[in-house]
């Protein structure tokens, strides 16, 4: 099936950041997708261990420019943009001074997990969508990799089901071993919210502190298929995907994986 868009909503990419099994298949996917003649895009969040000299990063005026609102403050969105090397496609960056500025993806030096990485996910995932509103680019499938994706799902099924950008998307979140430590606050559900939301969607994790699996189980519920693309995937996540998702696949070639993936976006497209 060709001409099928699709954009990939990654937490992590090569050779943007080291080598991890979401950021090496983050960067083989897509490309290899695109080769069967399929429109992709590219969004991850601009880490401050990201060079932007070395990788040729820099800002998207047009796409700049806009206040994100959590918990009551305004955050400014940045769009920055690099090519990949030695393929033809680009990738968007989020970047915002209170969020992505520290040289941790979601923890310090020490290993010390952020605080705010609740904040940090919501802003990602709203910049993306604001992103693609003003690229004008409705994608037929949205695929998350890693739970600072995993708020994609709610947001498309829930805040935007009427826009003509995403009603139509299906949505695929890939499980993969990037547990977190910390639980998310029980305000939580508060700082989801912002205008087009409806109060009662977000209050579907109301005073729960949500941890890892609770977070990729809320992804899963507002997802319209998984897959499971590496060994070791904690089985209680997958088993879940499983038993609410008609859509599943383990992925059975970690090396020669493309058809599987191309086989998966045409079927749930039928």
């Amino acid at each position: 099936m060709e001409d099928v868009k699709i954009l990939y909503i990654a937490q992590e990419i090569m050779p943007y950041v080291p080598e991890s099994e979401i950021s090496a298949i983050c960067r083989k996917l897509p490309q290899v997708i695109q080769d069967k003649q399929k429109d992709v895009r590219l969004f991850m969040p601009k880490f401050g261990n990201i060079n932007e000299r070395r990788n040729q990063l820099h800002e998207v005026i047009r796409l700049s420019g806009q206040n994100i609102a959590i918990d009551d403050t305004d955050h400014p969105l940045i769009i920055k943009v690099a090519s990949v090397p030695a393929a033809r496609m680009q990738v968007y960056f989020i970047d915002n001074e209170d969020f992505f500025q520290r040289k941790g993806i979601a923890a310090d030096g020490e290993g010390n997990e952020f605080e705010d990485n609740d904040e940090r996910m919501i802003f990602f995932a709203r910049g993306v969508l604001e992103t693609v509103r003003k690229l004008r680019w409705a994608p037929d499938i949205i695929h998350c990799h890693g739970w600072f994706s995993s708020l994609i799902p709610f947001y498309v099924k829930k805040a935007c089901q009427d826009d003509p950008f995403f009603k139509d998307s299906k949505i695929v979140t890939s499980l993969y071993n990037d547990s977190f430590n910390s639980t998310f606050s029980n305000r939580f559900s508060e700082k989801i919210k912002f205008e087009g939301l409806n109060d009662a969607d977000a209050d579907v994790v109301a005073g729960k502190e949500l941890d890892y699996a609770e977070l990729m189980k809320f992804a899963l519920d507002f997802s319209d298929g998984a897959i499971v693309g590496v060994p070791g995937v904690d089985q209680k996540l997958a088993d879940y995907a499983k038993s609410k998702l008609s859509n599943f696949m383990v992925v059975n070639d970690a090396e020669n994986f493309v058809d599987e993936y191309d086989q998966f976006y045409n079927d749930i497209l039928k």
